[in-house]
């Protein structure tokens, strides 16, 4: 079989096709374990030839897979609560369908500036908090208002732009509902189910996904990320907490060293 000829279906060569399946399986292992999949796949994406509109459109798709697969994987354990499921997937939805709409006014130039630094203090407050772990803790806030405050907001941030969007569900459910970690983790699945659905529908009427190759790297991120919540369970916060803290440091340094970050436009005409 010629591996370099082209495929129509899927606009792109099949050795290039073939590739990005492989990526998509990794960032659905990583993604289900500590989010920032995207930041693995947009790129590789882009990097294919892809547009970047079409680019974002299609990881939406793949990327639906990868976090419904967690998402079943989690409620087979017990672990996706029955009673949030409605308040969090509506509040997700809706965010990511108003996110998708505005994306041509997202201020894209100030989120390259802010996310990084965002993603750098989840990081240190990951490192070096004492008080994370499996045990919940005291809530601030009740599900219901965090969906209608948190769960709406990153889900507009995921239609709109996505970078570390299930890493801040993450780190705001640990923070503002008292959830330990793994049960955290359980729900931030559905939420970004929920956000990356809203959005996908959206760039679908658009014309702008691009079906058969979105389908290919989507089952390979739904057996990525199936695998990925296996090895949460069975690990625990051993290994979701360090991998949080280097992908959210991976997600900042990608950010800053794009070509459109400040940083990183200086950095390469410096080079």
């Amino acid at each position: 079989m010629e591996l370099s000829g082209p495929v129509p279906e899927f606009g792109l060569p099949l050795s290039q096709a073939a590739l990005l399946i492989l990526v998509a399986l990794v960032a659905g292992f990583v993604d289900a374990i500590a989010g920032g999949g995207g930041l693995i796949t947009v790129p590789a994406m882009l990097i294919a030839g892809l547009p970047p509109v079409s680019a974002i459109a299609t990881n939406k798709l793949q990327g639906t897979f990868g976090v419904a697969a967690a998402s079943l994987a989690f409620w087979r354990a017990g672990l996706l609560e029955t009673r949030l499921m409605l308040p969090f997937g509506a509040a997700g939805f809706s965010g990511g369908v108003i996110g998708a709409c505005l994306v041509h006014l997202a201020p894209v130039g100030l989120l390259r500036l802010i996310i990084p630094l965002l993603l750098i203090a989840i990081a240190l407050y990951m490192a070096f908090s004492p008080k994370l772990g499996d045990q919940d803790a005291k809530a601030r806030l009740s599900p219901l208002l965090y969906a209608l405050s948190f769960g709406v907001m990153i889900g507009v941030y995921d239609g709109a732009f996505g970078p570390g969007a299930g890493t801040f569900y993450l780190i705001t459910l640990i923070l503002f509902c008292g959830f330990g970690m793994i049960r955290a983790n359980a729900q931030t699945k559905w939420l970004n189910f929920s956000s990356n659905l809203g959005a996908l529908l959206f760039f679908l009427q658009a014309g702008q996904v691009l079906i058969a190759l979105g389908l290919a790297m989507g089952l390979a991120a739904a057996l990525g990320a199936h695998l990925g919540a296996r090895t949460t369970l069975v690990f625990g916060t051993k290994l979701v907490r360090p991998l949080v803290i280097l992908v959210s440091l991976g997600m900042a340094l990608r950010l800053v060293l794009d070509a459109s970050h400040p940083f990183g436009a200086w950095l390469r005409h410096s080079l």
